[in-house]
């Protein structure tokens, strides 16, 4: 996937998430005009020529049939009759995340898959919407590799969120500069605040890659990518618990 078409996924998946959380909490005018706003630019780079698309024929296909969702879930707000309802559950189903496919494979050359399996929190039964977003930063802060951000979570039990999702680490291990570390950022939506916001955040540094389960320690927001100020997020045994697999040709 080319740096333009992750930029434009990105805003697209932006503008999900924005006319989403309107919905959630009843602002149906302003959902309406976010849905309708991004069904329109997706249906215009669904119907683009393939020469001036970013997407391959079989992607512009999917587009196409998000693009029809939120018209139906936009129509379903405007109608009075119910039984005809397109649910907000159902078009969650449909996000588009950020996850990227695997690196092709480079002889002595390792590359890392990430199954986040669930973050322990006190309050998780409570966190609307929950992601995590995945990246790769060197001693300043600097991204290493693109962001990365995770669909929404499959579930919420007791004190744990499950994802259970792979994610693709976008450069070679013996590539990445001394220092480098891996973070992960856990965010939800604050209906108060209308907006997404960062709970806490994880990280993992390079002498932690290795094959098999691991847990991270939380930390308190805001996310400190130089590691200089950090603040464990609570004295309770809550990890970020994460498998790691490595490639090597």
């Amino acid at each position: 996937m080319s740096e333009a078409a992750r930029s434009l996924l990105q805003r697209w998946c932006a503008s999900f998430r924005k006319g989403t959380d309107f919905d959630s909490w009843g602002q149906l005018v302003e959902a309406i005009d976010e849905y309708q706003i991004l069904a329109r630019h997706l249906q215009k780079e669904a119907q683009s020529q393939h020469n001036n698309s970013e997407f391959t024929e079989d992607q512009k296909k999917t587009i196409a049939k998000i693009a029809t969702c939120l018209e139906l879930r936009s129509a379903a707000l405007q109608s009075t009759q119910s039984q005809d309802e397109f649910k907000l559950e159902d078009l969650k189903k449909l996000e588009p995340s950020t996850l990227l496919p695997r690196l092709p494979s480079e002889p002595g050359m390792t590359l890392l898959t990430i199954n986040i399996e669930k973050i322990g929190l006190k309050d998780a039964g409570q966190c609307i919407d929950p992601y995590i977003t995945v990246s790769v930063k060197d001693l300043n802060g600097i991204d290493l590799t693109p962001v990365q951000d995770t669909p929404v979570a499959l579930r919420k039990e007791d004190m744990y969120v499950h994802f259970n999702v792979d994610i693709e680490i976008q450069k070679h291990i013996e590539k990445l500069t001394k220092g480098a570390a891996i973070f992960f950022e856990f965010k939800h939506y604050k209906p108060k605040k209308r907006f997404t916001s960062t709970k806490c955040f994880a990280f993992m540094e390079m002498d932690e890659i290795k094959p098999g389960a691991i847990v991270i320690e939380l930390y308190k927001k805001p996310t400190d990518f130089k590691r200089k100020k950090l603040q464990l997020l609570t004295k309770k045994p809550l990890y970020l618990h994460l498998h790691q697999t490595l490639h090597k040709e």
